[in-house]
């Protein structure tokens, strides 16, 4: 790539009060160390890897440690760093806002300050909050509010609430799991039936998702409400949006392009807690890769995030 173009909707930040509290409480990302970052080192980053904007969120655990009352002082002071810093590099950064779920109140209040007041691209939620689903009825007047902005919503694996697999840190395998899971979570629950104007973007390819697509809708006809058939199902899964972040590979890119709608799939690197030599491996399988049709490749790179984020559009 001669100059960065691509908008990576999948970096992550690490606010330095969000890693000082994690420390604190001896916490990770589902077993995942917290790497250093630092605006510097992620331009850095972006110009090696053909990356003209970074879209930041924060992990796994997210910003709701257990307490509500801390949570909505990280929350707010996350936000107000992240917006600091698209600030001082309006072109280089974009900010997606972290949402102290599963306290409805003070993620709805949240969501309108960072979105009205402090500009931010969108949101990010945690697949699951302290083990409440996306779909979960508790969290309807979240998604009234997001729709009612047609605000961008990432959502990002969180361990499950399970224990780990002795010897496997989550995001190896139990964030594509849970992914997957709150994506027919909200299906299923009529999330995405009923909020149409938000537009939510699934991690790492979706999980499993495309792959197991056609099997959700073939065996859900039992457990849903009889106004609502396989195509309607297989309709709002198709309307979620896709990262290529760890997904970018022989087997998971075709699945992902078979399944996701024409403009749905976007570049996501998952920088810093993907080393950079993974995103030089998946850059290069997208670079190369031989059965894009003609624009697809640079649509996935750039064009598709211009259609979701206007003030990135060139």
């Amino acid at each position: 790539m001669d100059f960065p173009a691509r908008i990576d909707v999948h970096h992550h930040i690490v606010p330095p009060v969000w890693a000082e509290t994690l420390a604190a409480r001896g916490l990770t990302s589902g077993g995942w160390a917290i790497p250093a970052w630092s605006p510097e080192s992620a331009i850095a980053m972006m110009d090696q890897q053909g990356i003209a904007t970074g879209v930041m969120s924060v992990t796994s655990p997210g910003v709701h440690l257990g307490d509500d009352a801390d949570a909505r002082d990280l929350a707010r002071a996350v936000n107000e760093y992240g917006a600091e810093v698209v600030k001082d590099n309006p072109d280089r950064f974009g900010h997606f806002a972290g949402i102290p779920l599963p306290d409805i109140d003070a993620a709805m209040a949240e969501a309108v300050y960072a979105l009205d007041v402090l500009g931010a691209d969108g949101v990010v939620l945690m697949s699951n909050a302290h083990g409440k689903y996306l779909g979960d009825p508790d969290f309807e007047p979240l998604w009234a509010e997001l729709d009612r902005r047609a605000a961008n919503v990432f959502v990002h694996p969180a361990q499950p609430p399970m224990p780990l697999l002795p010897g496997t840190p989550a995001p190896l395998a139990d964030y594509v799991f849970d992914t997957t899971r709150t994506a027919l979570n909200m299906v299923l629950n009529g999330v995405m039936d009923r909020y149409r104007k938000v537009r939510v973007i699934l991690s790492h390819g979706g999980g499993f998702l495309p792959y197991a697509a056609y099997r959700f809708t073939g065996l859900t006809s039992t457990v849903v409400d009889r106004n609502r058939n396989a195509d309607d199902l297989l309709r709002d899964l198709k309307r979620f949006y896709f990262d290529t972040a760890l997904s970018a590979s022989p087997s998971a890119l075709p699945a992902l392009l078979a399944f996701a709608e024409p403009g749905h799939v976007l570049y996501g690197s998952d920088w810093p807690f993907a080393p950079q030599e993974a995103g030089t491996y998946y850059n290069h399988f997208l670079e190369t890769y031989p059965d894009f049709t003609p624009g697809q490749a640079e649509s996935i790179d750039r064009g598709n995030a211009e259609a979701l984020f206007p003030r990135l559009a060139r």
